[in-house]
């Protein structure tokens, strides 16, 4: 049935409107750039594509245990990433915590033309500083086709460490009696705001939270701070935690803690099956090697399989068996693992899920003894 002209006017009345207001838009908005997290594991457990990380146009949330590396993916890895697409940054600091050689060490640019850095502690200023950063975004590319305009990057570390002005006046007169839930409110209005603002820009946000380990026997999953309504307005949601890392830089054992091995579960995604762990090896003095978790991943699916003390893969395409050390494997040499990681996405004949993993979603992952 065609469409009336009086119905068609009633449309364009309807869109020309809807687009003069901040916060909705019109059509459907997926994804077209993505930014990786620095990790090839991490990145298909959330998106179920190597290469894939975390979408513009959403937001998404890194909630761990202090020391469990999301600051170092969040304001490093993903950071440094986005700047190589060109996409500008805005680092809003509520910790005081994000300093410049540490940046730098990451290999974030930290150049006026290239990242922003904001020092800010409470939610109401946060607020309104992206407010009016949206609204000045939509009157400067009102016109702009949306593949020309800027592409923007916000990271907020962390989300769960900013304050409310109640607790600003309580702490004035020494008469604490918390926020009275007045905080977990304001993050879930604040993140929504965000989510229903950006999805016809070029615009997305990754927030830092704090997590804490669940009491719970019969619900085991890592408890998020801030609520749960911050959770649900979350397009992807990331808890880690942390173990020690006791190797050098060849891999072998030690007595001596070297660095930290961080377990990401993704509970929440809107691209991939949510409760899917990884780990990965952050070394102290090399930072994270992208492939890390990568070995350990391939053996679920059975894509690696142990032959005596080493690991074969059978190559789809040739029928040839590789067999390297499993040092080897984690190393990459010979760009092997780029080869799997080809062969994985082409061909759909090997992405079942093993019978291992389907009884245990808590498989391959070390437990902390100590």
């Amino acid at each position: 049935m065609k469409l009336t002209s009086g119905f068609a006017n009633i449309l364009k009345n309807s869109t020309a409107s809807v687009k003069k207001n901040t916060g909705v838009s019109v059509g459907f908005h997926d994804p077209d750039t993505w930014i990786s997290t620095g990790n090839y594991a991490l990145n298909y457990r959330m998106t179920t594509d190597f290469h894939k990380g975390v979408p513009l146009g959403k937001v998404a949330m890194l909630s761990g245990q202090s020391g469990s590396g999301k600051s170092f993916i969040a304001s490093g890895n993903i950071v440094r990433e986005a700047q190589k697409q060109g996409i500008f940054v805005v680092l809003i600091d509520s910790e005081n915590a994000l300093d410049e050689d540490w940046l730098h060490a990451l290999g974030v640019d930290t150049s006026e033309d290239k990242l922003l850095k904001v020092n800010m502690g409470m939610i109401n200023d946060v607020a309104k500083f992206t407010y009016e950063f949206i609204d000045g975004y939509r009157k400067e590319y009102s016109d702009v086709p949306r593949e020309d305009r800027q592409k923007v990057l916000f990271v907020v570390d962390s989300i769960g460490f900013l304050s409310v002005p109640a607790a600003v006046d309580q702490f004035k007169t020494g008469d604490l009696k918390g926020d009275m839930g007045i905080k977990a409110k304001q993050l879930k209005a604040y993140i929504t705001q965000c989510v229903n603002s950006f999805g016809d820009l070029n615009i997305g946000m990754v927030c830092v939270n704090h997590s804490y380990e669940s009491q719970d026997m019969f619900n085991p999953d890592p408890k998020i701070s801030g609520g749960q309504g911050l959770v649900y307005a979350c397009s992807m949601v990331v808890a880690m935690s942390q173990l020690k890392l006791k190797e050098d830089t060849d891999g072998n054992k030690t007595s001596e803690v070297n660095g930290i091995r961080a377990i990401c579960k993704v509970m929440k995604s809107r691209y991939a099956k949510p409760h899917e762990t990884v780990e990965i090896k952050i070394p102290w003095d090399t930072g994270m090697n992208p492939y890390s978790g990568l070995v350990e991943m391939f053996e679920k699916y059975n894509l690696l399989t142990k032959s005596g003390n080493r690991l074969t893969y059978t190559d789809i395409d040739t029928g040839e068996q590789i067999i390297k050390y499993r040092k080897a494997w984690q190393s990459n040499e010979d760009q092997c693992l780029d080869l799997i990681m080809n062969q994985f996405h082409r061909n759909p004949l090997i992405t079942p899920v093993s019978e291992e993993e389907k009884g245990d979603e808590n498989f391959g992952v070390e437990q902390d003894t100590e």
